[in-house]
């Protein structure tokens, strides 16, 4: 590839036979999402301020923050009736997009509901496990610029359909500009309650409380740096999903797709924002170069061409390696949100693949499938986290107990292997407190 093209692409070109390939790939993949002292700061004051004032710091952040002038949380809470309203209202095309999508979402979600389960021992002591839903979960859905009713239906149907009692749903709407889309999106997968609040204050809300806000265990949905500083302030006083980064899409092609099905796929994540990450790693280096031509030649006919133009020089990547392995090895260590598999035979790579997200298989699978109707949920750990986290999905609204109930029999024989453990630990109560069950 010409030197002038390349530069005209402005995506950057490695080969794992270069002698500094891990330098770059180190660089290209490191991301900080930890936030400023500043920022920290600001959050926290902003967290104690809901603390102490409760439904009156809400209403004087959000006029502050979203230029809103209202005077009580009641101009801040939409009702049922409008979030039907917003749906009924919705051009058919739209509705029966929105209805088909939470279907499949509801439909996928159902298969991974866990159950309740137990089993009995010959002496009669009985063990197992109680799954039980949460309470109360509360949803952050992004509004402004990023409006996404795709994140209300991926968030709240798992919920719905782990059999949470209560969803809370908060949305900023900055300049008083609420999206139809989003509170329709919020009708179908049966949220309870809408608040248009957002940022630091709307996190605070759920985690603490208000008179209006009620208290959730947990808190899930994508935000901005100071939604995420937030979300990791208040874990632990709730539950939180993830700490998001930017999103991010790994593509492996044999060499057969259209190039410009491909550079599409890459442009599909890069407009995301100017953080976002696309890399592209083949064996084939003359497709490489035809992806790369087709980027050139793509880029200009985006309606948000710059932010991809950003996100490709700065973090953007078409990788030439040497095979299949040498790709699994790099899919690996790169765990991905996003993994396209776009090849003949992705089945082949399959159970190599450890680490990743969400794994769309062979050449027809576009990632953007997956990010609206597909049916597997679209919030996915990013940052290379994929390597020890999991989609969001039924088992993060719910929580395990353990079951035990002893009999006679089995509380004497247990009772013996704790007291010798118990004593070794020095725990006399225990052990003591086990051998009075041992029977003579």
């Amino acid at each position: 590839m010409s030197e002038t093209l390349a530069e005209t692409a402005d995506i950057a070109r490695l080969s794992t036979i270069d002698g500094d390939f891990e330098t770059r790939l180190d660089a290209l993949l490191a991301w900080e999402g930890v936030s400023d002292a500043e920022i920290h700061r600001r959050v926290d004051e902003i967290i104690a301020g809901v603390r102490a004032h409760g439904d009156k710091a809400l209403v004087e952040y959000s006029n502050r923050f979203d230029r809103l002038s209202v005077s009580s949380m009641t101009e801040l809470t939409l009702s049922a009736e409008r979030l039907e309203q917003a749906f009924i209202g919705l051009p058919e095309v739209q509705r029966a997009a929105l209805s088909k999508a939470a279907e499949r979402i509801r439909a996928y979600h159902a298969r991974q509901k866990p159950e309740s389960w137990t089993y009995t021992e010959a002496d009669g002591t009985v063990l197992g496990q109680q799954v039980m839903p949460l309470d109360r979960a509360g949803i952050y859905v992004p509004g402004g610029k990023a409006a996404y009713p795709s994140s209300v239906l991926m968030n709240a149907i798992p919920a719905h359909v782990a059999g949470v009692r209560e969803i809370v749903m908060v949305v900023p709407t900055p300049d008083g500009v609420l999206n139809e889309l989003v509170l329709a999106a919020a009708h179908l997968a049966g949220v309870d309650h809408v608040f248009t609040i957002g940022g630091a204050q709307a996190v605070a809300a759920l985690a603490y409380g208000t008179e209006t806000v009620p208290r959730v265990d947990k808190i899930v949905g994508p935000g901005n740096t100071y939604v995420a500083t937030a979300k990791r302030a208040v874990f632990g006083q709730v539950g939180i999903d993830m700490i998001a980064g930017p999103s991010e899409i790994l593509v492996v092609s044999d060499g057969g797709t259209d190039p410009e099905w491909l550079a599409m796929d890459l442009f599909s994540q890069a407009e995301h924002d100017e953080d976002a990450q696309a890399i592209l790693v083949s064996w084939d280096a003359t497709h490489l170069d035809a992806v790369e031509a087709a980027i050139v030649r793509l880029l200009p006919t985006l309606e948000r061409e710059a932010i991809v133009r950003q996100s490709l020089s700065r973090r953007g990547a078409l990788i030439h390696c040497h095979d299949r392995a040498e790709a699994i090895d790099l899919i690996n260590r790169i765990a991905p949100e996003h993994l396209e598999l776009s090849m003949a035979d992705p089945e082949a790579l399959l159970p190599e693949v450890r680490h990743a997200g969400a794994i769309f298989m062979g050449r027809y699978t576009a990632e953007a499938l997956g990010d609206y109707c597909a049916g597997p949920n679209h919030v996915l750990p990013t940052s290379g986290t994929a390597r020890f986290s999991s989609p969001l999905g039924v088992y993060d609204f719910q929580k395990r107990s353990s079951i035990i109930h002893c009999s006679q029999e089995g509380a004497s024989e247990l009772g013996k292997v704790a007291s010798i453990l118990a004593r070794g630990e020095s725990l006399t109560a225990h052990a003591r407190s086990a051998e009075y069950r041992i029977r003579p």
